[in-house]
């Protein structure tokens, strides 16, 4: 009898000491992630860490600080991880830059060449096209050279040897795109009424987060390309619905296509299926 409640006696003590362990650690004194790595973040905070690194990437063109900072998430492929975060930015309508930066981020991650790099200024403000935000400098035989300030009243150093015309790259600058190709593709390996894309410069070298609109007669959708960079910088795809007929252009301007509708393909045995379309945007 004296052996038994003497077991049961320690048996409620670790019960009551278990019990007040897991008060004081949950309810007097929680755990508190302090400086905590980017790698323990959630899930939802490393897209907002991923943004900010391509932000910061899309001001000062710095490939290898942004590779680092991205290192720090762990993820196992960068460029896929921000390929895609753009598509879920996109799919929840977030604004076009920050998908644009993202995209480009990735794109240039996975080709290893910076796409259309910004020249890093001195300046955190955003520069009109075509002027210049060079200060202007007067000298005298007797002093050294003075900067003369902004009408602001801002100082800018003099270290800008060479000037970009805007704050944000841009991969579409200059005259609007121009509808090269048109092809119908017959792939029975291929999603049926797969529309590709491809946006191309005046070098044929792909343009990521390029801005594509499809109208149709009851809705209109945007894509960007770069989302699927495996498949190239400068590629966007969109699934045609059958007996709809769109319109595709791109939305800096130019020439667009029209009458677009997937296309009907035969099989070696005669049995049909939807085809697809391939176009080609390039700016001359």
């Amino acid at each position: 009898m004296r052996t038994r409640r003497f077991a049961w006696e320690w048996l409620i003590t670790l019960i009551l000491g278990f019990g007040l362990g897991l008060a004081y650690a949950w309810v007097f004194s929680p755990v508190k992630y302090v400086d905590a790595e980017p790698l323990a973040l959630r899930d939802n905070f490393k897209d907002h860490f991923r943004s900010a690194i391509a932000a910061a990437f899309a001001s000062n063109g710095d490939l290898e600080r942004a590779r680092a900072r991205l290192t720090l998430l762990g993820d196992p492929n960068p460029a896929q991880a921000l390929a895609a975060q753009a598509q879920r930015m996109l799919a929840a309508g977030e604004a076009f830059e920050a998908v644009q930066q993202v995209a480009m981020l990735a794109s240039t991650l996975q080709g290893g060449v910076v796409v259309n790099p910004p020249t890093a200024i001195p300046t955190d403000r955003q520069e009109p096209a075509g002027q210049s935000s060079a200060p202007s400098i007067s000298t005298t035989e007797a002093s050294s050279p003075t900067i003369q300030a902004e009408p602001t009243g801002t100082p800018i150093p003099l270290l800008t040897p060479t000037l970009r015309p805007t704050h944000t790259p841009t991969p579409t600058l200059g005259a609007p795109y121009q509808l090269v190709g048109q092809d119908t593709v017959c792939d029975p390996e291929l999603a049926e009424g797969l529309l590709q894309i491809v946006v191309i410069n005046a070098t044929r070298r792909q343009i990521p987060g390029a801005e594509i609109i499809l109208t149709w007669s009851s809705g209109e959708e945007h894509i960007f390309t770069g989302l699927k960079p495996e498949l190239g910088h400068g590629y966007a795809d969109y699934l045609m619905a059958p007996d709809v007929t769109y319109s595709i252009r791109m939305a800096d301007g130019g020439t667009p296509a029209s009458g677009i509708s997937p296309p009907t393909c035969t099989t070696t045995d005669d049995s049909t299926y939807l085809g697809g379309i391939r176009i080609t945007f390039q700016q001359p």
